[in-house]
């Protein structure tokens, strides 16, 4: 249960993520649509609306805007209409990146992607070139300095399925997308608040890039991330300061 810690590739990302919250109502807006208009308007049934409903909360937006929402993805009220899409592809180093998309022009958005992929030293890939060096799992990461004892103990009881101690002293616990809610439950009722709560694609392994490498390989993703349909991006290079 001990592995190489991921913690400051991820904090990495959260800053990268918190400079860019100008979009962040934006992408939970049509997180919030898809998992209504698939699951339904009830988050007491539909567990992904739940979750958008919780990083709605993170981003302070407006319940009125999570309401009016919901109703437009269910048809109570008239709105656009999205469809989720998934892209795949290299960049730098042979680094693995997957993109998520929720757009309502799939000509469009495809474009725009390959476009970021090309001008920045990428190279947009065929479905399923990449997603077999991630896994679809829960995750929620501790920061270092967090009992390694009690949140194993907490996870491991609420049926988590893995629980790696980075070697920074960081603490991971995986979990099965069902599974999730149930096990981040579980910590917080025993006080224990991850620094990171998502259902993610998680990379099974890394591509270390430094230098000039890491600096274009970031470009790459702030290219890909600032795209307007682009939800979320997943890869798996680690990045050098």
């Amino acid at each position: 249960m001990a592995g190489h810690s991921k913690w400051a590739n991820i904090q990495h990302r959260k800053g990268r993520q918190d400079e860019k919250r100008g979009k962040a109502w934006t992408r939970v807006i049509r997180e919030i649509m898809v998992a209504a208009r698939l699951g339904g308007g009830d988050p007491a049934a539909n567990p992904r609306l739940r979750l958008a409903i919780e990083k709605a909360k993170a981003v302070n937006l407006p319940v009125d805007t999570v309401k009016r929402n919901i109703d437009k993805a269910t048809g109570n009220l008239e709105g656009v209409s999205y469809e989720e899409i998934r892209y795949e592809g290299y960049g730098i180093g042979g680094a693995a990146i997957i993109v998520d998309c929720m757009t309502d022009n799939r000509v469009r958005t495809v474009a725009e992607v390959r476009h970021a992929f090309s001008k920045y030293g990428g190279n947009l890939g065929t479905e399923g070139s990449v997603a077999f060096q991630f896994k679809h799992c829960g995750q929620l990461v501790f920061e270092p300095g967090t009992s390694e004892d009690a949140v194993m103990e907490a996870a491991l009881e609420a049926g988590a399925d893995d629980v790696i101690t980075g070697d920074d002293g960081a603490i991971e616990v995986l979990t099965a997308p069902a599974g999730f809610e149930a096990v981040k439950a579980a910590l917080e009722a025993r006080g224990l608040k991850p620094a990171v709560a998502e259902v993610t694609m998680r990379a099974e392994n890394t591509v270390e890039l430094a230098g000039d490498d890491a600096v274009r390989m970031q470009k790459l993703l702030d290219a890909i991330e600032d795209l307007d349909d682009v939800q979320d991006v997943h890869h798996n290079a680690s990045l050098a300061e």
